[in-house]
């Protein structure tokens, strides 16, 4: 949570799951994901347009290395503006000012600019991300309805609804075919404390030699999306929030990819790999041989 922020439940408290609603019908997720598109494009229009020469931190959250800018604040507050105004009875829940619950079984999963760091340092992969799920707003316990990942720099958006295909620009996603992982380009992030980076420092040094090679790009929803259009084989991750992986997460399934975590468990905080399925399979296993979903 941010200083900015007021205390909020966590998807993982009782008092914050949300009941199980039926799924939207065809039409309304395609009213969904449309939504989805029109705020994050809104958002970044936003970004693009106010983004000042140098940008300062405003705040830190797990470490003093994982910023917040006062444009992830005014983003989410863009969003959750014109979300009331169109779905005033869905849930809201965002990075910056965590969870608002709704009446109607739906909750919007937002980050307002994923790949904060990049968007500091100027780095242009960073992305408005904006998914709705229906039922407890937690991986484990969601399931996807559609979402939206616009690429602030150059506009680049893709979008998906469930069992409507995914997207970019209105371009038809598949994910590749499934390759050996020693053919495969894969993705990764790692997180922001010492601990948890070392841990992951010494899974990537296993990893390393076992695959074609890897890419850090710094936003995991840009990334999920790479998976999608086939410009990244696979991708993992431990530590994804709800917010990493709400609109990437559909987007990913929706062109065709697996998306889990390790031991049979769903994607989540714990570890998320993403992929065809039988590359997800090889993946998933190296990685929990490797003891990647646990600190040194």
């Amino acid at each position: 949570m941010t200083s900015a922020a007021q205390p909020t439940p966590t998807p993982a408290d009782p008092a914050a799951r949300v009941d199980p609603a039926p799924l939207p019908d065809p039409a309304e997720v395609r009213a969904l994901s449309e939504l989805a598109e029109r705020v994050a494009r809104s958002a970044g229009d936003l970004i693009r347009a106010t983004r000042p020469a140098r940008v300062q931190v405003a705040a830190t959250k797990s470490s003093d290395v994982d910023p917040v800018t006062a444009m992830d604040l005014a983003s989410e507050s863009h969003l959750r503006a014109l979300l009331a105004e169109h779905r005033p009875h869905d849930g809201v829940l965002g990075e910056e000012h965590g969870l608002e619950p709704g009446t109607s079984g739906l909750t919007w999963v937002l980050d307002p600019i994923d790949g904060t760091v990049n968007y500091l340092y100027g780095v242009p992969a960073f992305a408005v991300s904006v998914g709705v799920v229906a039922g407890d707003p937690d991986p484990a316990r969601w399931t996807p309805v559609a979402g939206c990942v616009h690429a602030v720099e150059d506009s680049r958006t893709y979008t998906a609804g469930r069992g409507q295909g995914a997207f970019r620009d209105g371009v038809r996603l598949e994910v590749n075919p499934a390759r050996p992982l020693a053919s495969s380009l894969v993705g990764t992030g790692f997180g922001y404390l010492a601990a948890r980076r070392r841990a992951q420092g010494r899974v990537l040094a296993e990893l390393l030699p076992r695959v074609r090679d890897v890419r850090r790009i710094g936003s995991a929803a840009l990334d999920l999306c790479r998976v999608a259009e086939g410009s990244l084989d696979a991708h993992y991750e431990r530590g994804l929030n709800p917010w990493d992986l709400a609109a990437g997460q559909v987007i990913a399934i929706e062109a065709g990819a697996q998306v889990s975590g390790l031991r049979g468990a769903p994607a989540g905080v714990e570890m998320s790999v993403v992929g065809p399925a039988a590359t997800v399979h090889e993946l998933a296993a190296l990685l929990a041989e490797l003891g990647a979903d646990a600190d040194d």
